[in-house]
C-alpha cells in the first residue's frame, strides 16, 4: 500500500502539546518498521519533555504505541516480520536526535528489536475502561512498552536478577521495596519480581485502596504512603532492604525511599529520572547506600541528548533490553504477565493531548491512560 506523505501528530508548540496537520511521516532507520497507530499510552515523561524544555519545539510527543505494520525499513528480515503484523513498541518522543518521530501520531517508526509481537486477533475493544488482565486488545498492548520494559531492565540490567521463570529458591537473600507500587511501572515490577522469584519478600508502598490488586500480583506487604510514620513502620520491621526502587521518582519520594535502605548492608536505590546522591539531603547520606538510575531511552543504542546532559551510548543496556523483551513477550502472549488497568480516551490525538494533561495534574491513579484511533 502507498502511504500518505503527511499526517496528523501532537507536537510541542510553546509550552503545550498541540494537534497539527501536514506533518511529514518519520523516516525509517535500519531495523525499523512504519506502524499505523491504533492506540497510544501516556507517560509522565511526555509532559516533562514540554515543561522541562527537553523536547525541541515542533517535535512529536509520545512514547508508547500499538498498531499494525504498513512498511518495512532497511535491513528488516522479511522472514521475521511482515506487513500486516501487529506490534507494540516504544519510541523516544520529542527527542533531540529524532524530533520527527513520536508515538502521538498517525504513523510511527518503531525499532523492531525492542518491539513486542501481538497476536493477529488483537483489536480495539471499544470499551471506556479495561480491568487488569491478559493482553488481547490494542488498549492493553499500548500500556506495555515503556512500563514493562523499564521494569524488566531495572530488575535484569540494573539490579542483577537472572531471567529465570519461577525458580524454586529466591534469587537474592533479602527483600526488595517498591515505592509507588500502583504506578504504571510499579505494577509490572511486582509481577516480574514475583515470577522471577527475585527476593525473599516484596514490600510495596502504595495507597491502601490498591492493596487487593497489588497482592494479587505478588506483593507480600503493603504500606500506605499517606501514613505519616510510613518510613518508621518499614524500618522497624525490615533492616535488610538492600534493593529499593523509587517508582515515583520525585524530589520528595527519593528522600523517603533512601531512608528505608538497610542500615549497615550495601544497598542500592534505583530511580527513574536523573537523581544522584546530590539530591539526597546531606544529613541523610550514608556510605552504604548508593543511587542508581535507569532510563529506557538508552535501549535505542545511541547517545541520548537529554536536557542539560547527554546520556552516553550504552550497548549493554540495549542488549539487555532486547534480551528481556524477547524473554517476556511469550509470557505476555500466554497471559502470565498482565497489562494494568486502563482508562480509554476514544478521540485519538485529541485524547493524547488530554491524557498528557491529566497525567501532569495527577488525575489518574493505578491505571494507564490510553487513546485509541478508529
Amino acid at each position: 500500500m502507498s502511504l500518505p506523505t503527511t499526517m496528523r501528530a501532537v507536537v510541542i508548540e510553546g509550552d503545550k502539546p498541540v494537534v497539527k496537520t501536514g506533518v511529514p511521516l518519520p523516516k525509517l532507520e535500519d531495523g525499523f518498521a512504519m506502524v499505523k497507530t491504533k492506540a497510544v499510552a501516556g507517560n509522565p515523561t511526555d509532559w516533562k519533555h514540554i515543561q522541562w524544555k527537553i523536547g525541541p519545539q515542533g517535535s512529536i510527543l509520545g512514547c508508547d504505541v500499538a498498531g499494525e505494520i504498513v512498511q518495512l525499513g532497511p535491513n528488516v528480515d522479511a522472514k521475521e516480520v511482515k506487513i500486516g503484523d501487529k506490534i507494540t513498541g516504544f519510541v523516544h518522543g520529542a527527542s533531540v536526535r529524532c524530533p520527527t518521530n513520536g508515538a502521538f501520531a498517525e504513523y510511527v517508526a518503531v525499532d523492531l528489536a525492542t518491539a513486542y509481537r501481538l497476536p493477529s486477533s488483537t483489536d480495539i475493544s471499544g470499551k471506556d475502561n479495561l480491568p487488569e488482565g491478559k493482553v488481547t486488545t490494542y488498549e492493553g498492548a499500548a500500556t506495555l512498552p515503556v512500563s514493562l520494559s523499564t521494569a524488566g531492565v531495572a530488575l535484569y540490567h540494573n539490579l542483577g536478577l537472572k531471567l529465570e521463570w519461577e525458580p524454586a529458591q529466591p534469587q537474592k537473600n533479602h527483600p526488595i521495596l517498591f515505592w509507588g507500587g500502583a504506578t504504571a511501572v510499579g505494577q509490572p515490577l511486582i509481577q516480574l519480581a514475583k515470577k522471577l522469584h527475585g527476593y525473599t519478600k516484596i514490600i510495596v508502598v502504595a495507597s491502601k485502596k490498591h492493596e487487593a490488586q497489588l497482592k494479587a500480583y505478588g506483593a507480600d506487604e503493603i504500606y500506605d504512603y499517606h501514613d505519616a510514620d510510613v518510613i518508621e513502620q518499614i524500618t522497624s520491621k525490615h533492616k535488610n532492604i538492600q534493593q529499593l526502587v523509587d517508582c515515583v521518582s520525585n524530589p520528595e519520594t527519593i528522600q523517603q525511599v533512601y531512608k528505608c535502605a538497610a542500615a549497615d548492608l550495601p544497598a542500592t536505590v534505583l530511580q527513574l529520572v536523573t537523581f544522584t546522591i546530590e539530591n539526597i539531603k546531606p544529613e541523610d547520606r550514608r556510605d552504604n547506600v548508593k543511587i542508581d538510575g535507569t532510563l529506557l531511552y538508552l535501549a535505542a543504542g545511541h547517545a541520548v541528548p537529554f536536557g542539560s546532559m547527554t546520556l552516553p551510548q550504552d550497548k549493554k543496556y540495549r542488549e539487555d533490553a532486547i534480551k528481556f523483551i524477547r524473554f517476556i513477550n511469550p509470557k505476555v502472549a500466554n497471559g502470565e504477565i498482565h497489562h494494568i488497568p486502563v482508562k480509554v480516551y476514544k478521540n485519538g490525538l485529541d485524547g493524547a493531548v488530554q491524557l498528557t494533561d491529566d497525567i501532569k495534574n495527577n488525575r489518574n491513579s493505578g491505571e494507564k491512560l490510553v487513546a485509541t484511533f478508529q
